[in-house]
């Protein structure tokens, strides 16, 4: 039997629908096709008790201050080089 892949988006909404409470855990796996193991680990790994994903607010962050310090230094970089031509010419 092939392993079948779910869109992320997917595993949230039904670990939405079981965090609910409108029906049972039981109910929503059989209803979505997958097995009641397979919720209670997307519950566990996307659910409001689990741990942050890859991309927290803290990484993109990180990212985007690397980004911000890559272009200064190399703004920096150009400007040392300026300095060196025009302080050459007038010697």
């Amino acid at each position: 039997m092939p392993r079948r892949y779910f869109p992320v988006a997917f595993k949230r909404e039904a670990v939405q629908l079981a965090l609910s409470g409108e029906k049972s855990k039981a109910q929503i796996a059989r209803d979505l096709g997958i097995t009641e193991t397979v919720l209670y680990a997307w519950i566990a790994q996307y659910g409001p008790d689990a741990p942050p994903t890859e991309t927290t607010t803290l990484q993109i962050e990180n990212a985007r201050l690397r980004k911000a310090l890559a272009r200064a230094e190399m703004e920096r970089d150009i400007l040392k080089k300026a300095i060196g031509i025009f302080s050459a010419a007038q010697r």
